[in-house]
């Protein structure tokens, strides 16, 4: 077993970027290393570890349970020891280079992203960030082992080591195409309430990454004794708009998207007919990333792009909507007087 006198502790950055990266030579880019020295690094790591920790699966490399068993506490000891030796740079966001993942929904595709690269086009183009996938129940192994900096998930109960702050809240609609015959012959018109009799009888098309056939739409129909007739289910909300729009199929949105996509895939926007709550989004980070100067800038710039969607948006009900809580969030024109080059 290795010794920490003997120990070269530049191996730890290449085991974080092979459980990063599950490859040697994305892992070797990340690091500034050759391919070669990234694989004699591994070498040497297995050695000193006594454990193989990747074995290759395809193209591939699959962590060892003992080299998952490492994975969080070793990108906490990174983390302390990059603040440790930090130097008293400035962050400057016109300057700074690096990479962001953001963890989410196709909604944000829509919704966010396009509004991101405008921003960070003007304001920090060195800046790469990508939106991951992500299956809300599924957040917290996605953020412990820095699969995203970040994640866009609805309000939920959250882990003590994460900090959260509400962004904004979606009611829902019902997408159809356009002169939907069924909506033509019921007299309903684009942003009308659609009767309960037609709602439960239509073929819906529902978002669900995990392939379940009820969401919170099947339980606001249950509590008033009623049941709707699912027919399709699909992981993306960009697949429940298409298969609406070419069909006569219907499905829920999060309002803000339905009323963007309607103009474009000729949809109609229609109010269901039951009750159903608003979701509270919320942008959720671990503790470990809360005072680094570049992920707090750009927290607040998701933030600062975010919270227009409230807009329109019932109060929400334990208080005066999100706005104090945006407020909280540091403004990402800031430059803090510490450094924070991403990572």
């Amino acid at each position: 077993m290795a010794n920490i006198s003997t120990f070269d502790l530049n191996l730890l950055r290449v085991l974080d970027a092979l459980l990063r990266e599950s490859s040697v030579t994305r892992a070797a880019t990340r690091v500034g290393l050759s391919q070669p020295a990234t694989s004699a690094a591994l070498g040497r790591l297995r050695h000193a570890l006594g454990d193989p920790l990747f074995v290759r699966h395809g193209q591939r490399l699959v962590p060892t349970d003992h080299a998952l068993s490492l994975e969080v506490s070793l990108r906490e000891i990174l983390d302390r020891t990059e603040d440790l030796i930090a130097g008293p740079e400035t962050f400057d966001p016109a300057r700074a280079s690096g990479a962001f993942r953001i963890g989410g929904s196709d909604f944000f595709a829509e919704m966010l992203m396009p509004a991101l690269g405008a921003a960070l086009s003007q304001r920090s183009p060195g800046l790469l960030v990508q939106l991951v996938d992500l299956v809300p129940e599924n957040y917290v192994a996605t953020l412990e082992r820095q699969r995203a900096d970040l994640v866009l998930v609805p309000e939920t109960t959250f882990p003590e080591w994460a900090e959260h702050a509400r962004l904004f809240r979606s009611s829902f609609r019902m997408v159809a195409r356009a002169g939907h015959p069924r909506l033509l012959a019921a007299g309903v018109p684009p942003g009308g309430v659609v009767p309960t009799d037609l709602f439960c009888d239509l073929g819906h098309v529902l978002f669900s990454p995990e392939g379940r056939v009820s969401a919170m739409g099947d339980a606001a129909l249950a509590a008033v004794g009623r049941k709707r007739r699912v027919a399709m289910t699909v992981p993306v909300f960009s697949g429940v708009c298409r298969a609406v729009a070419e069909s006569d199929l219907v499905g829920l949105l999060p309002r803000q998207l339905a009323e963007a996509m309607a103009p474009r895939l000729g949809l109609w926007v229609c109010i269901p007919p039951m009750p159903l709550p608003a979701a509270t989004i919320c942008m959720v980070w671990h503790r470990r990333a809360a005072r680094a100067p570049a992920h707090r800038w750009l927290r607040g710039l998701v933030a600062e792009l975010l919270q227009p969607l409230d807009a329109g948006e019932p109060e929400a009900p334990d208080g005066p909507g999100t706005g104090a809580l945006h407020s909280a969030l540091p403004s990402p024109t800031l430059v803090p007087d510490a450094r924070g080059q991403p990572r």
